[in-house]
């Protein structure tokens, strides 16, 4: 599963939490008809990753540990591959859970600290991801942002007794919310794709790297800001399996052929409430 108290490790999310947080004696009925009512495509709980010290496209095409919708979809990442060259595409696996669900999961995070004043601190640790709660409820969305959530865990910290406590809650909250336990996922089938591509250099590692024609719209795309050397162009369509079935082939150091020239790609499935290459900077 994934740890928030030491982000180095794995990340293998994947929600649910038992029964006994369901309502408690309450009629799982009852429990439906009290639900709010949000649009599906709308995460109404995510919990993501901003920030520390990685490529610029690595902070661009994260993806969330953790997106529930308005309709009850679960999406998370899956076990990840620790060596290098790891796959081309993430794994990234989906669920449903009821509506009742979805609202009390909300609760538990506002429980937790989302949408307060919470004092989390400021931990003396350098070049680790903030971690974002967001929530989105009756009174609109609320969010709340911890720098090294995951790291920051002893005295050494400089964190106050109350801060250490506030965290401690927090990443409790998350690592039950990111806990696989034994529910059953598919794979999440993205209808767009996100290809994040620079220049490709061979080092020591890569350089053996076969080459592969790029099924997607020619690269790099448009840029994602100056200074960066990074293009995106959204894959939509018909190209998306082809990209996929690609990507199957390849891995993340793979030389990609477009336009005479070689890319190295970086693939973000686009999840529900995000269309195109704007949707990632436009979250970071």
């Amino acid at each position: 599963m994934t740890s928030f108290r030491g982000m180095w490790v794995a990340v293998v999310p994947l929600l649910l939490l038992t029964a006994a947080c369901a309502g408690q004696g309450e009629p799982t009925g009852a429990a439906e008809d009290a639900a709010p009512t949000f649009a599906a495509d709308v995460p109404v709980l995510r919990i993501d990753y901003t920030g520390g010290f990685v490529r610029p496209e690595t902070n661009l095409t994260r993806l969330p540990a953790v997106s529930v919708y308005g309709d009850g979809r679960v999406i998370t990442q899956g076990p990840t591959v620790l060596s290098y060259p790891g796959p081309a595409l993430p794994n990234v696996q989906v669920r449903t859970i009821s509506k009742a669900e979805v609202a009390k999961l909300v609760e538990q995070a506002r429980a937790a600290g989302v949408g307060s004043s919470v004092d989390v601190g400021t931990p003396s640790i350098t070049d680790v991801a903030t971690t974002r709660f967001t929530i989105r409820g009756p009174v609109g969305t609320e969010q709340l942002e911890v720098y090294a959530l995951g790291e920051a865990t002893g005295p050494e910290a400089g964190l106050t007794a109350a801060q250490q406590a506030a965290r401690e809650k927090l990443r409790t909250f998350a690592d039950r919310l990111t806990d696989p336990g034994n529910a059953a996922t598919q794979p999440y089938q993205p209808t767009a794709i996100a290809a994040v591509a620079r220049p490709w250099v061979a080092t020591p590692e890569t350089a053996k790297q076969p080459r592969m024609e790029w099924p997607g719209p020619a690269l790099p795309g448009a840029s994602l800001g100056e200074g960066l050397d990074l293009g995106c162009v959204t894959v939509t369509g018909t190209a998306v399996q082809q990209v996929i079935a690609a990507a199957g082939r390849a891995n993340e150091a793979t030389p990609w052929t477009s336009g005479g020239k070689r890319w190295a790609v970086t693939l973000r499935p686009l999840l529900p409430d995000e269309t195109d290459c704007a949707s990632l900077s436009a979250t970071r």
